[in-house]
């Protein structure tokens, strides 16, 4: 068992939402997939949407999520928080409200000790509380790898839950969180990062998406999904995969957390990143004035990202100003146009 402070990134391959599978992996594993026509469900696997919906019959749906990964960051505190958070973004993600949550928990107890253990998951709850967000139970595994997070259950008005890919032309696209984390901890794993970059990406990690989403809520969102271990990019096409039309993003008005810059320059992409262009990358048009480093940053896997909105052009001030007041780096990034499936990265 471990003695002194535990560094839970030091037990793990992969860091975050940057284990997950790519996503051209899991595009042929559910290829040819297919279950019955339950008429009660809105939003299932087939669309690479958030979360599913279920029809409740009575106006409302439910809406209902899965999510895990590694650590993080070395404190188990905060990387229960980071992986509650995470898991709650997906129902933020729908326009929706979570009520309820199942933990899961691998861990190996005999490595790293039960006081690690009892602190991620007072980590968690801590979120979860904060979204007021029961948790009613969960299940735990010895494995040798810690992992954590929690299957999320909300509701949503069955009509105007957010889908992912239905934005409009000339609508315009809001970012909620600064881009840059899997960066940051990557290079944070090799000791080239900065404390101010550390701080700024663990705080961008373990804030809710709560009051973005009740943000956007006052306005009519066209599509929204969270920016998560696909990156920017391969969110972004997946929201220009509908059959109206397309993505146009600036790179110039990207946020950036402090020192995300910098690691991108240096060459410290995580794996994900690589990952992330195979699967996406042929739906990405990048001007030729963008280089490496900049694809990276738009590649990098996140954890806890934050939303990526469509809204109405005529609304994005007023949301802008809405979403800032209530704490979030928002930006407004670009707008929607162009050809469907692609999405285009201007300087």
């Amino acid at each position: 068992m471990s003695e002194g402070p535990v560094r839970m990134t030091s037990y793990t391959k992969f860091s975050g939402c940057g284990a997950k599978l790519g996503p051209g992996v899991l595009e042929k594993a559910l290829c040819g997939l297919s279950q019955p026509a339950y008429p009660e469900i809105l939003a299932d696997f087939a669309n690479c949407e958030d979360a599913g919906l279920y029809d409740l019959g009575d106006g409302r749906a439910l809406v209902q999520t899965v999510d895990f990964f590694p650590p993080i960051v070395d404190d188990p505190f905060g990387f229960g928080r980071i992986a509650a958070a995470n898991a709650l973004s997906d129902v933020y993600a729908m326009g929706g409200r979570p009520i309820s949550a199942l933990a899961l928990v691998c861990f190996p107890v005999g490595t790293i000790g039960l006081e690690a253990l009892r602190s991620g998951l007072a980590g968690g709850l801590d979120a979860l509380v904060e979204a007021g967000c029961a948790l009613l139970g969960g299940h735990s595994i010895d494995d040798p790898e810690p992992k954590l997070g929690y299957a999320v259950t909300g509701l949503v008005d069955a009509e105007r839950a957010w889908r992912n890919n239905t934005p409009r032309p000339g609508a315009a696209l809001i970012l909620t969180k600064a881009l840059g984390t899997g960066l940051i901890t990557r290079a944070l794993k090799e000791g080239r990062a900065s404390e101010a970059s550390r701080l700024a990406a663990e705080r961008s990690m373990s804030r809710l998406n709560k009051a973005a989403c009740e943000a956007l809520s006052r306005f009519r969102v066209l599509a929204c999904t969270d920016v998560t271990g696909f990156g920017l990019a391969g969110h972004a096409a997946e929201m220009a995969s509908g059959p109206a039309c397309g993505l146009r993003i600036s790179f110039s008005q990207l946020p950036l957390l402090p020192g995300a810059a910098e690691c991108a320059a240096a060459g410290l992409a995580p794996g994900g990143t690589k990952r992330n262009k195979e699967g996406r990358g042929q739906a990405v048009k990048a001007d030729p004035a963008l280089g490496p480093a900049e694809l990276d940053l738009v590649f990098d896997p996140q954890t806890s990202g934050g939303l990526l909105a469509a809204v109405e052009a005529r609304d994005a001030d007023a949301a802008l100003a809405e979403l800032r007041a209530a704490g979030c780096e928002a930006a407004l990034i670009g707008e929607a146009g162009g050809e469907p499936g692609i999405v285009e990265i201007g300087p």
